[in-house]
């Protein structure tokens, strides 16, 4: 089972699989926010953070969420063994300590102390496997669980029904203050795995009480242990959050957060202006003012990467040449300024920028880490390719692609259409799709030689490990390898197949240190094959009010569930006029 991350590129997502990752940014201008003023009084302390493009969130259930929106407001209400913290490092949570068996199989957690759900019932370790064997259940269906859990011994029995529970089997609870998980085979980033939302804690009374369809009454019964409770949910409209004065971290200053529904970022954005929100994404036409907005502008890279990929089975890309040509006739730093507008960054790197792994020292096709193109180059390989497969002209090429009507996003392809004409010589037809036709034809691509030749479409983090890079894309049998990286018969496939092997190695190694190297190394090698043609990794770019201290900038928008024990606003000004919530 496997669900899609990716989505069109050149759009951030609205509802992109969740499990997406805080990472403190890299560069840009994002990080904590500061600001003057005292503290305000307790009714001043509300934080109004709106939810843009949609009604509503998808679901509350932890077990099913698979999109960043629903992630937000679980986060708030729910949490696990363990977390990311700013950094993207792995934190315990509700656990004590952790520890991993010699052989890696089999790892021990012990919870803290106290533990209890929002309503006051107390948290064992028959909670936490509960939780997590729940939402493994096929009467639930997940679209997501198996996808992050699948390393849990039995979990694709469970899932589809074959096994009845995971509890006593790969899920044990051996007293109430210690929780076992067996795995099916060693795995460096199992505990990433464990710090999305599908094997967060939830209280089996209330799925008891109101079944799987409970989102509606978490104000009458938190059966959650995070930092906030539910005070009202107003479908539609917004969710109103309270601290939870049974969770066992840093208790939140704020007294209250607001999520509001808007329609758009414009809209949003205008509410922002008259002071009706604390936060607002910036729609591309209002960059230039927003950052003449000192102290309010906030940008920082997102884990995502758009990139253009190439069916290793098709005419003429089962040529690394010719792959290698149609990379460097693009001049991306074009692109992400005349375009783009600076609200993307220019890359040739895989693992983007703000992930663990990121190789700084990755250099292009051509030897450099230069973002501009070579189309010199790129012409004499296209020339050496064909040569080589005893061509004197390309067969027809057309790039596929899912600008959903972005206008922004369709000059993109069209400059880098231009490119190919001028560096190359090449006529290549763009075939704009619906997404969800892309995201088919893509998948039909693995294995096809039939299939499409080159499509353009974007990825964007699971969890901290450069694994959701590397092995999960171009490893032989990844549902995600619709390239045909290494599954193909061409003069270099042997090469590659030794590079899927370098990725297994390194998923399975224990040290660290020498596991990045791992990955970097094989992500150079990758990027030499075109495996991926990156192009841009995308940014957040927000206003956020002056009021407002202490929240870090991470790439996902999410928060670590202590840090909202830094969080508050102060008498400064801009501030949101927060009187409709007191």
């Amino acid at each position: 089972m496997s669900i899609s991350k990716k989505f069109a590129k050149g759009l951030f997502p609205v509802l992109f699989s969740a499990m997406a990752l805080l990472l403190a940014a890299c560069g840009g201008s994002g990080g904590s926010t500061t600001g003057t003023g005292s503290m305000a009084p307790t009714n001043q302390q509300i934080y109004i953070k709106p939810y843009t493009r949609l009604s509503d969130i998808k679901t509350f259930d932890p077990a099913m969420t698979s999109d960043l929106y629903s992630s937000q407001a679980v986060e708030m209400v729910f949490t696990g063994l363990v977390g990311l913290d700013d950094k993207g490092q792995v934190i315990n949570q509700m656990a004590a300590s952790h520890s991993v068996s010699a052989d890696g199989l089999t790892y021990t957690f012990k919870l803290k102390s106290g533990l209890k759900f929002g309503d006051g019932n107390p948290i064992t370790s028959t909670d936490v496997v509960y939780s997590i064997d729940r939402s493994l259940d096929k009467n639930l269906n997940s679209p997501s669980s198996l996808y992050y859990l699948g390393l849990i011994k039995d979990s694709a029995t469970r899932f589809s029904g074959k096994t009845k529970s995971l509890i006593g089997d790969s899920l044990l609870a051996p007293d109430p203050q210690t929780v076992v998980i067996k795995i099916s085979k060693k795995a460096a980033y199992f505990l990433d795995t464990l710090t999305l939302t599908n094997p967060f804690v939830i209280d089996k009374a209330m799925i008891q009480k109101y079944g799987n369809n409970f989102a509606d009454h978490l104000a009458q019964m938190d059966g959650g242990d995070g930092p906030w409770k539910v005070s009202k949910y107003q479908r539609g409209k917004d969710i109103e959050f309270v601290p939870n004065p049974n969770y066992e971290g840093a208790k939140p200053k704020l007294s209250k957060v607001i999520f509001p529904f808007y329609s758009t970022n414009d809209t949003a954005y205008n509410a922002y202006q008259a002071n009706q929100v604390d936060v607002t994404p910036v729609p591309a036409a209002h960059v230039a003012q927003a950052k003449s907005m000192t102290g309010q502008f906030v940008q920082y890279p997102v884990l995502s990467t758009s990139y253009i990929a190439m069916n290793y089975l098709t005419k003429p890309f089962d040529n690394v040449k010719i792959r290698q040509a149609f990379a460097l006739a693009i001049n991306k730093d074009e692109i992400a300024s005349n375009i783009y507008k600076g609200e993307v960054l220019p890359t040739n790197h895989i693992v983007p920028q703000g992930m663990p792994g990121y190789y700084a020292g990755l250099k292009g096709p051509d030897g450099t880490t230069s973002t501009a193109g070579n189309p010199t180059m790129a012409k004499q390989l296209l020339q050496q390719g064909m040569k080589e497969e005893g061509i004197t002209s390309l067969p027809p090429i057309t790039y596929t692609t899912s600008s959903g009507g972005d206008a922004t996003t369709r000059q993109a392809e069209a400059a880098i259409q231009q490119m190919w004409k001028s560096a190359l010589g090449v006529n290549v037809t763009i075939a704009d799709i619906d997404f969800n036709k892309l995201t088919s034809d893509t998948t039909a691509a693995t294995n096809n030689a039939k299939g499409i030749q080159m499509w353009g479409i974007a990825w964007i983090a699971d969890y901290p490990d450069a694994q959701d890079w590397t092995t999960l894309q171009f490893d032989n049998g990844s549902a995600q390898n619709n390239m045909n990286y290494g599954q193909n018969k061409s003069s270099d496939a042997a090469m590659q197949q030794q590079i899927q092997k370098t990725l297994e190695q390194a998923d399975g190694n224990p040290n660290a240190s020498s596991r990045t190297t791992q990955y970097q190394q094989a992500e150079q090698q990758l990027v030499n094959d075109v495996a991926w043609l990156p192009t841009n990794q995308q940014t957040v770019t927000d206003l956020r009010k002056s009021c407002v201290v202490g929240v870090q900038s991470n790439p996902q928008d999410l928060t670590p569930p202590d840090d909202w024990g830094s969080i508050y606003k102060t008498t400064a000004t801009p501030c949101a006029n927060v009187s409709q919530y007191q």
